[in-house]
């Protein structure tokens, strides 16, 4: 039998990028600029807040912090 391991739930602090195939189909997407910055789909962006279903993103960037859906985020791994 083979069981899935949950996956962790994004929160405040959590390195993220935006998963441009989710985010392309939102219905976000057809209400913001459809051609969105590289650097929101490489990362990292550091999430400031959450309420509900959204996090607050602040980029590593002199832009405005962002709130993207939480299904649009994905976490971002560092790599050494």
């Amino acid at each position: 039998m083979t069981e899935s391991i949950p996956k962790k739930p994004l929160k405040k602090g959590n390195l993220v990028y935006v998963d441009k195939d989710i985010y392309s189909k939102s219905i976000e997407a057809l209400a913001s600029d459809k051609d969105l910055p590289n650097y929101v789909f490489e990362g990292p962006g550091e999430i400031l807040g959450i309420k509900e279903d959204y996090a607050q993103v602040r980029w590593r960037r002199p832009v405005p912090d962002v709130w993207f859906k939480l299904d649009q985020l994905k976490e971002y791994a560092v790599v050494e």
